[in-house]
């Protein structure tokens, strides 16, 4: 016979490798399950191939970088207060997870609209050389 199936884990990692390969899975998927997501890596993609094609200095690599995690981050924590919300309520409706799962994407929307913004004006000098 075979080896008997593996309980799933419910105490600490023992290992660090054992660490990280629990946030490579959540890492994973949150990209697998969340399409908004993959859009916020492509967007990222392009501000990248935009920031490698204008020669951008170190200086403005920093404030790019610091707006794509910000928006990674917060869509992170949204595909977590979602998970949350779902396993607390169910199917049922309830107000309050509403108002969590509103405000968490709410969140997402101003992070991104401020890495908008941060790409508009550390760039806005190279886009203007342009012209």
């Amino acid at each position: 016979m075979g080896s008997p199936a593996k309980a799933p884990q419910t105490g600490k990692n023992r290992h660090f490798s054992q660490a990280l390969r629990h946030a490579g899975a959540g890492i994973w998927a949150v990209i697998k399950d969340e399409r908004n997501m993959r859009s916020h890596l492509v967007s990222a993609g392009v501000v990248v191939v935009v920031g490698l094609g204008l020669h951008v200095d170190l200086n403005t690599w920093c404030w790019l970088a610091l707006a794509i995690a910000l928006v990674w981050f917060a869509e992170f924590l949204n595909t977590v207060i979602e998970a949350l919300v779902n396993l607390i309520v169910g199917q049922r409706y309830d107000e309050n997870a509403k108002l969590a799962k509103d405000v968490a994407a709410g969140l997402v929307l101003l992070a991104a609209g401020l890495a908008v913004v941060i790409g508009l004006l550390v760039l806005a000098p190279y886009l203007t050389d342009l012209i």
